[in-house]
């Protein structure tokens, strides 16, 4: 479970929250016509721009930015030169008792106990990567695209609150209702956009960035092991892959 993601959401709402409650009643921030405009509006331009697959996963993926446990290169390090030291001991088929959580590093060693020819082995991984990130970028572009999407529909709007507002100044009673359209609509659009959405994406792009530099490590010791390389050698290669502060280990 990503602890900042879910402290930053949590106490990010809190803090609206109580700025709301401390100038006024919260009631007075709630609009129907501004939520059905802004929010309607954002996921009728989603379904436009992405596949229904993608509209509906994009719930899953939210979730996942929240509880899904980050993965540590130092981790793979460690787990990598085992591997490579069990196979100079006592061969490569000696991997095919090892058994992973990690379907893409299990993929590997399958890969290479079965015989698969260093060239061949670095390109089948190498496409599984190349798809790894394509997916990831889509399901970015979907929450870029509600930060960029909300405001936008935020600014509509305002603009058809100020139409009615305009349109009825004889009438005063009309003036405060449409008011409230033009300007909560913009709060909305601007606060799922950048409270939500666009750091959900930044956060996603960021697992996105670490898993693929896992899996590059992976690739290279996979191949490495294969080409028969010294497993000290493999371990210092490796090691380049995680910050200098994270180093401290065997």
């Amino acid at each position: 479970m990503d602890i900042a993601t879910i402290f930053g959401l949590v106490a990010g709402f809190s803090l609206i929250t109580w700025a709301i409650l401390m100038g006024g009643k919260f009631i007075l921030f709630v609009d129907v016509p501004s939520v059905i405009i802004v929010f309607g509006g954002t996921i009728c331009v989603l379904f436009v721009k992405h596949t229904l697959q993608e509209v509906f996963g994009s719930v899953g993926v939210f979730m996942k930015a929240i509880l899904v446990e980050p993965k540590n290169p130092e981790d793979y390090v460690t787990q990598l030169t085992n591997l490579a030291n069990l196979a100079r001991k006592d061969g490569i088929l000696a991997m095919e008792k090892v058994k992973v959580d990690d379907g893409f590093l299990q993929l590997a060693i399958n890969l290479c106990v079965d015989g698969a020819t260093p060239d061949f082995l670095e390109e089948t991984l190498n496409k599984e990567l190349d798809c790894l990130a394509e997916r990831h970028s889509n399901w970015i572009a979907v929450y870029e695209g509600i930060g960029d999407t909300a405001p936008a529909f935020g600014m509509i709007g305002t603009l058809i609150g100020l139409v009615q507002m305009l349109a009825d100044m004889n009438d005063p009673s009309k003036i405060g209702p449409s008011m409230a359209v033009a300007l909560i609509t913009t709060f909305y659009g601007a606060f799922l956009a950048n409270m939500v959405a666009l750091p959900i994406a930044a956060k996603l792009k960021s697992y996105s960035q670490k898993e693929q530099l896992i899996r590059k490590m992976v690739i290279d010791a996979i191949v490495g092991i294969q080409k028969g390389i010294n497993p000290n050698m493999l371990k210092l290669s490796l090691k380049a892959a995680v910050p200098p502060i994270q180093r401290n280990f065997d």
